[in-house]
């Protein structure tokens, strides 16, 4: 028991208390140091994971409306809850039209995932893309370039949005094979690969890159009306009748006042 008391001690750096050990061994604030000092370390560093994966606020996925949509695996998406997903380095790949949860369901992956210990970016194409392609100094685009192949998952949302040069594309090809058979990457996407090449157009590299993403990849298709929409809506109608209620109360506020 002292022994892996001691070990855990040098595992931690506490070379000072390692070279007296003989002396303190037997303590009992001994075992407690280090349980304090290995709290600590988890502590710090799920705080600085936390900070950064870049998740921001996001709906859990308990709160998740499952019924919302008219098509989406929630099997599927359970199993990749689970991460054994990031052990085989496996990718996925969340297909649906806009406002249907693809975020929403990425960042809870990838929540889980820090949690769990690994580390995670969770950056939108046009965010990761465009800092990549403003970079002039190769030396400072391979560093972060190897910042993003190091993560031990990485979520690159909203894939298709936009359209991009044949720069950017050379760049995401770039990541996303330098991630093959090593870390996994999440994609979310609104279009199907088939029309990948309107947000692309003319990249010599579209093929490799689809085929290099799809590669050992789970691929999920989501369907459904906007969930973002649908809150809106509700907004105003519970904005509508607030209004009507307000009218109505000054209405027969008025009333009174002329009797």
């Amino acid at each position: 028991m002292t022994e892996t008391l001691k070990e855990r001690a040098r595992t931690l750096g506490l070379h000072g208390l390692v070279a007296h050990w003989g002396e303190v061994a037997e303590h009992d604030w001994v075992a407690a140091l280090v349980a304090w000092e290995e709290d600590e370390r988890r502590s710090r560093s799920l705080k600085r994971r936390l900070s950064d994966a870049r998740l921001g606020q996001f709906k859990p996925l308990a709160d998740f409306d499952w019924s919302w949509p008219r098509r989406c695996d929630r099997m599927a998406i359970e199993d990749l809850m689970g991460l054994d997903f990031l052990e085989e380095a496996a990718n996925v790949v969340l297909v649906g039209p806009n406002g249907v949860g693809k975020s929403t369901i990425a960042a809870n992956i990838a929540h889980r995932a820090v949690l769990e210990g690994h580390t995670c970016r969770f950056a939108t194409a046009a965010h990761m893309l465009g800092e990549l392609a403003a970079i002039d100094s190769d030396t400072l685009l391979q560093r972060k370039l190897r910042f993003y192949a190091r993560q031990h998952l990485l979520v690159i949302d909203e894939v298709g949005y936009l359209s991009y040069s044949n720069r950017h594309a050379d760049l995401l090809f770039h990541i996303v094979s330098s991630r093959s058979r090593q870390h996994s990457t999440i994609i979310t996407t609104n279009r199907p690969f088939a029309e990948w090449s309107e947000a692309f157009p003319n990249a010599a590299c579209l093929v490799a890159l689809v085929d290099r993403l799809v590669h050992n990849a789970e691929i999920v298709p989501i369907d459904g009306d906007s969930w973002r929409r649908k809150e809106a809506e509700e907004r105003q109608r519970a904005r509508s009748a607030e209004r009507q209620r307000r009218n109505a109360k000054e209405r027969r506020r008025a009333a009174k006042t002329a009797a």
